[in-house]
C-alpha cells in the first residue's frame, strides 16, 4: 500500500567550486603556479597568454541538445544531474578578455624578467669520494673507505659503530676486516676537508678541528682549547668554567681565549658543503607586497610567474562545428566532453579569481588592524589579534581566515613576515592594558640580551624584572617563552 509523508532534513552541501576554492586558498604563490600548470596540461580548454579578442561566436543550440552524461565520464563531480549545459553561459565577450589578471600590475616596481643559471654542484659525499681518489690506497682499502663515507650523515658524523661496520662488510660485501683496520682507514677519512668530518661525537669533531689548526699555527689559546676538549669536555658542555679554571690553573683571560677558540669551531662540518641531492631550506616567496607610498600603505598581491588564463577559442569553434552535425553518437560524445571541459575551465578561472579576492580582502583587514606596526616596523606596536577579529571585519568564516594565513608571507619595507606571526593572544598588564604575547617575547628577549653573561638571570629573576616593567607573568610562562625564543637556561648562557 502506497503512503505519502512529508519529511524535513537538515544538511550541508558544498558545490565543486567551493571545494576547489578551499583547496586553492591553502596554496601559497609558488604552489599555485604549479597547480595552474597542472590544470593547463589536463584541460585543453584553458590556455595562457594574451591574445587579441576575436569576434563573438554565435553558437546555436539545435533541438537535439546533448547533455553531459554523468555515467559515461569520471569527472561527474562538477555537474549535477539536474543541470544542463548552455553555451550562452560560457561564450561571451567576457571570455575574450578576462576581467582579472593573474600577472596584474601590482607586481613590485623592482621586478624584472631575469634568467637565473643554477650551477650543479657536487654533494657532500661526492666531495669526500673525490678526495679519496687522491689517496694511495689498495682496492680493498678504497672500498672500505667508500663504505665509511657512505655511513657519514649530512652533519658530517659517523653515527655507526666500528663494530657494526665490521659486521656489515663481512655479511654484506664479503670483506673480512678487523676493527683496528677500520679505525686506521677512518683516520684517513678524518683527514679530509672539511675539518671534523668522520667524527663519532661532538667532542671528537671539535678535537679534529683544533688539531688541524694546531698543525698550522700553535698558540696558547689553541693548546688550552685542546686540553679542555680532551680532559674537561663535560665541564665545558655544562659551562662550569670555575672548575676548569681551577684545575687548569689558568687565569680568566686565558680561559676566555681558549673558550672563544672552541666557539669558533663548526659543530656540523657536513653543512659547509651543500648536498645537491637533498633539498635545502625552503625558499620563502612572499604572497603579498606592502610598500609605503606618500605616507600611505599600498598592498599588492605577488603573483610571481603565474600566467594569465583564458578559454581556448579553437575548441569553442570546434564545438560549434560538431553541434551543427551532431547526429552520430561519436560526435555527441565529443560535444559532451568539450562542454564538460568548458565548465571545468570556467570553474577553475572563477576559483582562482575568488582566491585572489579573498586573499586581498583578508590581508587588507590585517594591515588595517595592525596599521601602526606596518607603518613603523616596531613589533612592540603589534596589537593582540585572533582569527575571529579578522573574520568579523571581513565577514568570512574563521576557517577561511585560517586557510588564508597558513603558509603565507608578506614582504614589507622592513622585512618578510609570516601571516601567522600577526595572530597572537593577549595578556593584561598591571595597568589593565592588554598587550600581545609577541610584545612579551620581545621584552623578555631584550632583558636577556642586556644581561651580564657572566651572571645571567635565572627564570625567577626574569619574572621579577618582567613584573617591574608592568608585565604580570608566571615563571612557567617565562620558561615557555624562553623555549619559543630558543633561549637556553641561565647556566648555558654563561660566558667567561
Amino acid at each position: 500500500m502506497l503512503k505519502q509523508n512529508l519529511q524535513q532534513k537538515l544538511g550541508l552541501k558544498i558545490n565543486p567550486l567551493q571545494i576547489q576554492l578551499i583547496k586553492l586558498l591553502e596554496l601559497p604563490t609558488y604552489q599555485l603556479e604549479q597547480r595552474i600548470k597542472e590544470e593547463l596540461e589536463s584541460n585543453p580548454l584553458l590556455e595562457e597568454g594574451v591574445e587579441k579578442p576575436e569576434p563573438e561566436v554565435d553558437i546555436k543550440e539545435d533541438g537535439d541538445e546533448v547533455d553531459y552524461d554523468e555515467n559515461s565520464q569520471e569527472e561527474d563531480n562538477y555537474e549535477s544531474s539536474e543541470d544542463e549545459f548552455s553555451l550562452d553561459d560560457y561564450i561571451s565577450d567576457e571570455d575574450d578578455i578576462p576581467d582579472y589578471k593573474l600577472t596584474a600590475s601590482n607586481a613590485s616596481k623592482d621586478d624584472d624578467a631575469r634568467e637565473f643559471v643554477l650551477s650543479g654542484g657536487i654533494s657532500f659525499r661526492e666531495n669526500l669520494v673525490e678526495q679519496l681518489g687522491t689517496q694511495h690506497l689498495g682496492e680493498m682499502d678504497r672500498k672500505i673507505c667508500e663504505y665509511i663515507i657512505g655511513n657519514i650523515d649530512d652533519d658530517g658524523y659517523l653515527r655507526r659503530d666500528v663494530e657494526n661496520i665490521v659486521d656489515d662488510l663481512a655479511f654484506g660485501a664479503g670483506i673480512e676486516v678487523d676493527e683496528e683496520k677500520i679505525e686506521s682507514l677512518l683516520r684517513v677519512v678524518q683527514r679530509f676537508d672539511p675539518a671534523g668530518v668522520g667524527a663519532r661525537d661532538l667532542r671528537e669533531c671539535l678535537l679534529l678541528q683544533v688539531k688541524r689548526r694546531l698543525a698550522e699555527v700553535s698558540t696558547p689559546a689553541l693548546i688550552n682549547a685542546r686540553i679542555i676538549l680532551e680532559s674537561y669536555f663535560e665541564e665545558f658542555s655544562k659551562k662550569h668554567y670555575e672548575k676548569i679554571s681551577k684545575r687548569m690553573r689558568s687565569s680568566d683571560e686565558e680561559l676566555k681565549e681558549a673558550v672563544d677558540e672552541i666557539l669558533k669551531l663548526n659543530p656540523k662540518p657536513g653543512g659547509q658543503i651543500s648536498d645537491s641531492s637533498v633539498p635545502g631550506a625552503e625558499k620563502i616567496i612572499p604572497d603579498f607586497n606592502l610598500d609605503i607610498v606618500d605616507g600611505e600603505l599600498q598592498l599588492s598581491l605577488n603573483t610571481g610567474d603565474i600566467p594569465e588564463l583564458r578559454l581556448n577559442k579553437s575548441y569553442v569553434n570546434m564545438l560549434e562545428d560538431y553541434q551543427k552535425n551532431s547526429n552520430s553518437r561519436e560526435k555527441k560524445d565529443v560535444v559532451s566532453f568539450v562542454k564538460y571541459k568548458l565548465s571545468s575551465a570556467r570553474s577553475f578561472i572563477d576559483a582562482v579569481q575568488q582566491r585572489n579576492n579573498t586573499l586581498m580582502l583578508t590581508m587588507t583587514a590585517i594591515v588595517q588592524f595592525q596599521k601602526p606596526f606596518f607603518l613603523t616596523g616596531d613589533e612592540s606596536k603589534l596589537k593582540p589579534m585572533i582569527l575571529r577579529d579578522i573574520a568579523d571585519i571581513t565577514g568570512l568564516d574563521v576557517s577561511t581566515i585560517s586557510r588564508v594565513s597558513n603558509s603565507k608571507y608578506i614582504q614589507t619595507w622592513f622585512g618578510i613576515y609570516s601571516l601567522k606571526q600577526f595572530f597572537s593572544g593577549s595578556m593584561p598588564t598591571s595597568s589593565g592594558e592588554e598587550v600581545s604575547t609577541g610584545e612579551l617575547k620581545n621584552v623578555l628577549k631584550e632583558i636577556v640580551d642586556g644581561e651580564d653573561k657572566r651572571k645571567p638571570y635565572t627564570d625567577d629573576e626574569l619574572v621579577e624584572l618582567m613584573n617591574k616593567k608592568g608585565y604580570q607573568i608566571a615563571r612557567r610562562t617565562i620558561a615557555k617563552y624562553r623555549q619559543l625564543l630558543d633561549i637556553p637556561v641561565a647556566r648555558l648562557r654563561r660566558e667567561v
